[in-house]
Parts: structure tokens; C-alpha cells; sequence
């Protein structure tokens, strides 16, 4: 018999440094090799196999005393003397008489040796003797009943009971810890910051190439590091000079793996590096030879994908849309892209990348505007898609803008349009479309007008997508002319709509009517319904601005019904979030809820941030109504998170306006002004003082100011409306969702104050410090307008005179007997009074005039 050399020596591999993340990973795999027989540990080069093998390894030991080992192969050559991997496992064994050619196999010698008895196997490094370690560990565990395998491999052995475990790269904070370790040992005095997570990011968590990263702060500040990553494997290439060669940098460890492939599998590989992240039919499209004589087939590339994923090259995603996604980790798909351009392909593979992204983008545009049918559930599908396409996209636009291929670029930044603005992604993408048409001008270049108006039309929808109506406007308009040059009604009606929605938003109602008609005109015919339900949308909310309701309800539940009818969930959210707001104008809260409640399903589904951020701010204002401050705060705040992450002023600005409302009733008085001063000043960067503002908008405002008036004296709710209209956006609303802020206000410093400016309660919190009002420029040429100090819906004494006459029943001429003054004065006035209030008629002044003198009332009241 057999037996193990008295001398051998079974310890593992020294740990000289800490451990780092996988601790889950360790008690998981013990676990495993509790109860299963061979494991195997798969992963790409760096990932840290080996590492994890020995620590789990070292857990058992106490387990299995004795009787745990480790073989490194990595250094046993494939072109050696037979049976190499027996060969090296006998000698860790020290297994006495191992036979250099005897009579016994070598793989029954070790069996002897083993026994029966619970041993544990680490074969390490087995990637190119797969087929030598398979045929070892098949022969070991058939006749060695307690035996265990643990292998690390960059592909499975494909033994029989194999499990395969992947080893992921570390979890962000894992590796950030493990960049900081690192840096410490060869830097004791490093200290972390940001650019650590951002380096740990570029690295994928792999521990090799943080390994080698770190070991950079000797000379380069971490900054530093983050800034050269684009040069990676120059700058990962100090190691432990006791490492294998391998580990020594990090192009050797991706080399290690690449020199393992066939000839197939490296065309592969390297034309796959023009994808952020791709399917199987995306790769079927970019990568294979369409000549029979190729490279690479079309019928072999299935195969060579899953070699790919097995030698752990290839990364498996999630499955999107209905389909498996891979991606390639940044550093192998970096080296990738160097083979690519070393073998002359890069422009191709890149062409027919950038190709492949612009057809399926024109294609998916017609299902998102049903131009062609699609359910809802395919349309819902296609918003995921892109968010998993991202890269690819920025890829294909970023090659275009570089190749000057500016039609292709165009085409693509129109066609996904619809995808970015449901997402709240208008922003980036109005600016990838605005290089291409810079740069078009810069050229001189002229492109055909298929392609130019809608782009045009594109770009403006982008800018009402952000409510950015000015440029919107400006855009529409142009974009008119080419796209009925071109005979492109959908685009024409769809630039035509935008035009009415900026008209709208300016206050032009009768401007926006025309267009609306003209839209409406041009898309009476098939494939057109969506410009015709989002047209009739368009047309109730422009009625909701006019104060005509009845009108409003009409147009906006005819919108609803045509897109039900296409099965567009998020159009048919944007005509229920106008009955909502419909319903709470007349009254109705709780229709108003139930509205707004009906389009939250849908808008989450594909995370269309606007428009579930206008719908949330709609229902923090029901709640307000109904005295639920809790609920109002807990509405107001995912709205305003919402508006502050999609960057859209004009939203953010009315949900500080409600914020204002909801701190004046818990007793912030002085937040109450400030965020109303912030938010009057966001609006007004939207397109002018009428711009956004819903019925009654300037009446709202008042009602929450005239109280704090009194409470607080007309001289400081100026000087903190002064404040907040200098307060920087984001300021206002970290302090609304904080309720925090950095000093106290002062109260302004005058002779006889007419009011109290002191705190109105124990419990307000502080406020940023407010700017003294600013005194009076001097008289002259230089002399500049003063910034306004007290809030534009402010009536003065002649207005608020004149609205208690309207409240009377008096008309113009009647008013002007009273006043003694010409009826074209009063009517000047009474225009004021409407622009101020955001009233459409005289009727809905009477109104409020009545509700406000109630208010007064009940407010000095409460104040004696």
C-alpha cells in the first residue's frame, strides 16, 4: 500500500496581508464542500481564485487535520512529461514510490494514498490543463469516498458533480477597503478620498488591478491614478516581485488568458469590445463574417460565446427585454479593443456597431409613438432596454461625432428621443444633439430635410421635455419648414404640438390654439393617434390655463380614451395627471387623488421621473388641502428628489412653492418666504413670470404671504423674499427637504417697525441669514433696474381696491366713477390683477376677493 511521506508538508499558502470582502462567499462555499465533492472556483485573471480558494481552504483545516491540500499548477507545462498533474499532486502529497513510469497509473497511486478518510484537494490554477485535471479529479473522487476537490480555474474541469462557482469581482465597499489597505502598506499615511471609489469603480472591484493601483500612492496621488486609468496597463504594472509572472501587471493576467484561446475565439473576443454590453442577437449583427470564407461564421459564434463565458472572459448579465445580456469587465474589454485596432478592424466593427444601434433605435421609435402597434408591454420593455443600452448608445453617438457621420448621429439622438424625456434624461441628450447640430453649422455641411427637421422637432421636444419653452419655440419653428419640405406629417404635427405647449406656457393662448389646430389637422390619419391623443392633452391643459373646465375635462378624458385605445399607459398617465388637476380646481379631492393615483402604476413601471414627480406634487397638494401636513411633507419630498435628480427647474419650483405653503402652516414662517422667493425666481429661469403658472398660481401665494405679513411685518417678508430669490436652487431645496439651514435672519434694521420680526415660535428652525434690501440705484444713465424685493403677486392699494369693486359686481366704467379715475386705467389694472393672481377672468377675482376677506378675518382673529 501506498502511504503519504512522514515529511510532506500539507500547510497552504502564507496569507501576508489582510484578507479583504467574501466573507459571505467563505461560509458559503464551506458549506458547499460540506456536502459536494468537487467544486470549482471560475473567474477571470485577478479576480482573486486563488485567494478565496485558500481561505476557505484554511477554515477546514480543523475539519480535516492533516488532511487538506494545496497544488499550484501553474507553473506544471502542458508539453511535459505524462500525467503532470498527478505528477505535481503526488509530490505535495509527498507520496513515497510516486511512479515516473511504473505500472500503476498515477492517478490509483494517489487514490491509495488518500483513502477513504474527509481530505480536502485544492488544485490551483487549472485553466490550461483542463483536460489533465478533469481526468485526475474524475479518477480521485470515484475512488476516495471522503475526498473533496476545490479547483480554481478560468473554465470548468466539466466533471461529473461539478459545481461551478463565479467568483464576482468585490462589492463597491469591499473594494474600496481593499485600495485603502494596499495603499497603506506601502503608504502608512494615505488617506481616502472620493477618487478612491471612482478608481475602485474604473476597476470593476477586480483585487489584482487594485492591487496594482495601489501600490501607485507611493508616487501618485489617487487623483492622479483615476486620471491614467485610461492607460491602465501601462500604469498597472508594478507588483510584489515575488508574484507570478502573471499576477506581476495586469496586461500579463488578461495575457495569460488570451494566449489559452483558439484562433476563433480571439477574433471574437476582440470584436465584442466595441459593446458596453450586448445580446446574443447584437453580436450575431456586429461581429460575424457575412463571407463564407471568414473569420468568424455565423453558425459558430453561439459556441464560441459560451467558450468565452466558460474561460471567464465574458461576463453573463441580466436577461432584459427577454434576452441574456454579457458584458466584458473594463480591463479585458480594453485589452480587447487594443487587439482590435492591432488587427486593422476597429473602424469596421465600430461602423457596423454604430449601424446596428441606429437601426433597432429607429425601429423601437415607431412602437414608443405607435406608428406601428405594440402593447404596452413591449413599449415598457423598450424603456428597460435602453437603460441596459446606454453605453452603447453613447458609443455609437460618441463614433459618429468623431467619424463626422452627422446624419447617422442625428437619426439617432431623434429616434430615442421619447425614451429620454419619459426618463428625465431631456439634459444630456438635448446636448448630444446639439453638438451634431453645431457642428453642422460649423461645417456648413447641408443634410436632407428627412433628416434635419425632425431632428429639429426632436431637439425642441427635448426642450419641453426639461420645460426649457423658449428654446423649445425656437427649435419647433425651425424644424417646420424641412419637415414639410420632406412630407413628414408626423414630425410636423409633433413640432406644431410643441410650439403650442411654449405658447401655452407663455401665456399665448389663441397662439396656441392656431397650432393646435394645425396639428390636429395633419394628423387625422393612420399612425398618427399619438399626436392626436398627446395634441388633445396639449389642448385640455391649454383650457385648464384659460379657467375654461368644463373644455379641460372634455379634451383631456378624449386624450385619455385615445390613448387607452393604443395601449400607451404613460400618455394616458399625463391626460390623468390633467384631470387630476382638473379635479382638485373644482373641488373634488377626492376624484382629484383617485386621478392622480391612476397614473403612479404605469409612470413606475418605466420609471418616467417627471411626470411621477408632477403626479406626487399633485397629491402632497391634496393632502395639504386636507390638513395631512405628514403625508403633504412625505409627497412633496419624493417629488422634489425626483425633480432635483432629472434637473427640471420649472417642476422643482412649484413643489418648493407648495413646500412654502406646507412650512407657513407648521410655523416656518420665514422658510415659508425664502422657498417662495426660490421658487418665483426658478420659474421666472423658465421662460418668463407667466411661464408654468397653473389657475390661481399668484392666488395661492398671496393667501400663504398676507398672514405672515402681519405676523412678521412687510419690511423682513421682503428681505427674506429678497433672500430666496438670490438662494441657489439647490440650497432651497436641500433646506425644504432638510429643513435645515446655516444662520438665523436678522430683522431689518428701521426707525419704527411696523410689525414683530422676531421668531414667531420656540420651535422654527433656522434660516440662511437674509441680505439687507438693497437701497435705491442712483438716477442716471448707468443706473440699473433694483432687483424686486417683495413678491410679484404683491397687489398694491389701487389693486386691492379695485378687486373689492370686482368682488362688488362693478364693471370698468362703474369702477372708474368710484375711483375717479379713466376706465383704460382700470383696465390696465385689472390686467395686472389677473397676470398677479393667475386669473383668466374677472368671476374667478369675485372669488378669491370673497375667500381672501374670509381669511383676513379669520387670521386677525387668531392673531388676538
Amino acid at each position: 500500500m501506498t502511504s503519504l511521506h512522514p515529511d510532506a508538508d500539507p500547510r497552504l499558502p502564507a496569507e501576508t496581508d489582510t484578507f479583504v470582502g467574501r466573507d459571505r462567499d467563505v461560509a458559503d462555499l464551506r458549506r458547499l464542500l460540506e456536502s459536494l465533492r468537487a467544486v470549482t472556483l471560475c473567474g477571470a485573471g485577478g479576480i482573486g481564485k486563488t485567494r478565496l480558494a485558500v481561505r476557505v481552504a484554511r477554515s477546514l483545516l480543523d475539519a480535516r487535520p492533516g488532511r487538506v491540500w494545496f497544488a499550484d499548477l501553474s507553473d506544471v507545462a502542458v508539453d511535459g512529461p505524462p500525467s503532470p498533474v498527478a505528477r505535481r499532486v503526488a509530490a505535495v502529497l509527498g507520496v513515497a514510490g510516486a511512479p515516473a513510469g511504473g505500472a500503476r497509473p498515477p492517478a490509483e497511486v494517489l487514490a491509495d494514498a488518500i483513502g477513504a478518510r474527509p481530505a480536502l484537494l485544492v488544485l490551483d490554477n487549472c485553466e490550461h490543463l483542463v483536460p489533465d485535471c478533469a481526468a485526475l479529479v474524475e479518477a480521485l473522487l470515484r475512488d476516495c469516498p471522503g475526498l473533496a476537490v476545490l479547483a480554481t480555474s478560468r473554465e470548468p474541469l466539466r466533471v461529473t458533480g461539478e459545481t461551478v462557482w463565479r467568483v464576482p469581482p468585490l462589492e463597491p465597499a469591499d473594494a474600496v477597503r481593499l485600495f485603502v489597505d494596499r495603499a497603506r502598506a506601502v503608504r502608512p499615511d494615505f488617506t481616502a478620498t472620493g477618487a478612491v471609489s471612482e478608481v475602485s469603480r474604473a476597476l470593476d472591484g477586480v483585487p489584482l488591478a487594485l492591487e496594482l493601483a495601489a501600490a501607485r500612492v507611493r508616487v501618485l496621488s489617487v487623483e492622479q491614478i483615476a486620471q491614467r486609468l485610461g492607460d491602465r496597463f501601462r500604469l498597472l504594472s508594478a507588483a510584489d516581485r515575488n508574484a507570478p509572472p502573471r499576477q506581476r501587471t495586469l496586461r500579463a493576467a488578461i495575457d495569460w488568458s488570451h494566449e489559452l484561446l483558439g484562433p476563433a475565439e480571439r477574433v471574437l473576443l476582440r470584436r465584442l469590445s466595441v459593446f458596453s454590453g450586448w445580446t446574443l442577437a447584437q453580436a450575431e449583427l456586429v461581429c460575424v463574417d457575412e463571407d463564407p470564407g471568414g473569420d468568424l461564421p455565423p453558425e459558430a459564434l453561439l459556441d464560441l460565446l459560451t467558450a468565452l463565458v466558460d474561460k471567464s472572459l465574458v461576463t453573463v448579465g441580466d436577461e432584459v427585454a427577454g434576452a441574456t445580456r454579457f458584458r466584458l469587465l473594463d480591463s479585458i474589454r480594453q485589452y480587447a479593443a487594443e487587439r482590435l485596432d492591432a488587427a486593422g478592424e476597429t473602424e469596421t466593427t465600430r461602423t457596423r456597431h454604430r449601424d446596428a444601434i441606429l437601426e433597432a433605435a429607429e425601429r423601437h421609435a415607431e412602437a414608443a409613438l405607435a406608428e406601428i402597434p405594440a402593447t404596452w408591454a413591449e413599449r415598457a420593455a423598450l424603456f428597460r432596454l435602453y437603460d441596459a443600452e446606454l453605453g452603447n448608445v453613447r458609443a455609437a453617438l460618441g463614433w459618429s461625432l468623431e467619424r463626422g457621420d452627422l446624419e447617422e448621429g442625428l437619426r439617432i439622438c431623434t429616434a430615442l428621443r421619447s425614451h429620454w424625456i419619459v426618463r428625465g434624461r431631456s439634459a444630456e441628450w438635448a446636448a448630444w444633439t446639439d453638438r451634431f447640430l453645431d457642428r453642422l453649422a460649423e461645417d456648413g455641411a447641408a443634410l436632407p430635410a428627412f433628416v434635419r427637421g425632425p431632428a429639429l422637432a426632436a431637439r425642441a421636444q427635448l426642450a419641453a421635455g426639461s420645460r426649457d419653452f423658449p428654446r423649445a419655440a425656437a427649435h419647433a419653428a425651425a424644424a417646420l419648414e424641412p419637415c414639410r419640405e420632406s412630407g413628414d406629417d408626423f414630425m410636423t404635427a409633433a413640432a406644431l404640438i410643441t410650439l403650442a405647449e411654449a405658447a401655452t406656457a407663455g401665456g399665448r393662448f389663441d397662439e396656441a390654439d392656431a397650432r393646435l389646430d394645425e396639428a390636429e389637422a395633419l394628423s387625422a390619419g393612420p399612425g398618427q393617434e399619438w399626436n392626436r391623443g398627446y395634441g388633445r392633452s396639449v389642448r385640455g391643459h391649454l383650457r385648464l390655463r384659460e379657467g375654461r373646465l368644463r373644455d379641460a375635462g372634455e379634451l383631456l378624458e378624449s386624450a385619455l380614451r385615445v390613448m387607452r385605445d393604443i395601449d400607451h399607459r404613460w400618455g394616458a398617465a399625463h391626460a390623468l395627471i390633467g384631470l387630476g388637476r382638473l379635479a382638485a380646481l373644482r373641488g373634488d379631492l377626492a376624484a382629484a387623488r383617485d386621478r392622480f393615483d391612476a397614473a403612479l402604476p404605469a409612470l413606475a413601471e418605466v420609471g418616467a421621473r417627471p411626470e411621477l414627480a408632477r403626479a406626487l406634487a399633485g397629491i402632497g397638494r391634496i393632502a395639504l388641502d386636507r390638513g395631512d401636513a405628514a403625508a403633504a411633507r412625505e409627497s412633496f419630498t419624493e417629488s422634489l428628489e425626483l425633480s432635483r435628480a432629472t434637473g427640471i427647474r420649472l417642476d422643482a419650483a412649484r413643489t418648493l412653492a407648495a413646500f412654502a405653503e406646507l412650512l407657513a402652516g407648521e410655523g416656518d414662517l420665514r422658510g415659508a418666504v425664502l422657498l417662495a422667493g426660490a421658487a418665483e425666481q426658478a420659474r421666472a429661469g423658465t421662460g418668463g413670470a407667466r411661464a408654468g403658472r397653473s389657475p390661481g398660481t399668484g392666488a395661492r401665494l398671496e393667501r400663504v404671504l398676507e398672514p405672515i405679513r402681519r405676523k412678521l411685518g412687510e419690511p423682513l417678508v421682503a428681505q427674506l423674499w429678497g433672500q430666496g430669490r438670490v438662494t441657489p436652487l439647490d440650497d432651497a431645496i436641500a433646506y425644504a427637504l432638510s429643513g435645515s439651514a446655516p444662520a438665523e435672519p436678522e430683522p431689518p434694521r428701521t426707525a419704527e417697525p411696523s410689525a414683530p420680526s422676531g421668531p414667531s415660535g420656540p420651535s422654527e428652525p433656522s434660516m440662511p441669514l437674509a441680505a439687507p434690501v438693497p437701497a435705491p440705484a442712483p438716477p442716471g444713465p448707468a443706473a440699473q433696474p433694483a432687483e424686486p424685493v417683495t413678491p410679484p403677486s404683491t397687489l398694491t392699494a389701487r389693486e386691492r381696491e379695485i378687486v373689492a369693486l370686482v368682488a362688488r359686481g362693478l364693471s370698468n366704467r362703474g369702477i372708474a366713477e368710484e375711483l375717479v379715475i379713466s376706465p383704460a386705467t382700470v383696465a390696465r389694472h385689472v390686467t395686472n390683477i389677473l397676470t398677479k393672481l393667475g386669473f383668466t377672468s374677472r368671476a374667478q377675482v369675485a372669488a378669491w376677493a370673497v375667500d381672501h376677506a374670509n381669511g383676513d378675518r379669520e387670521g386677525r382673529r387668531q392673531d388676538q
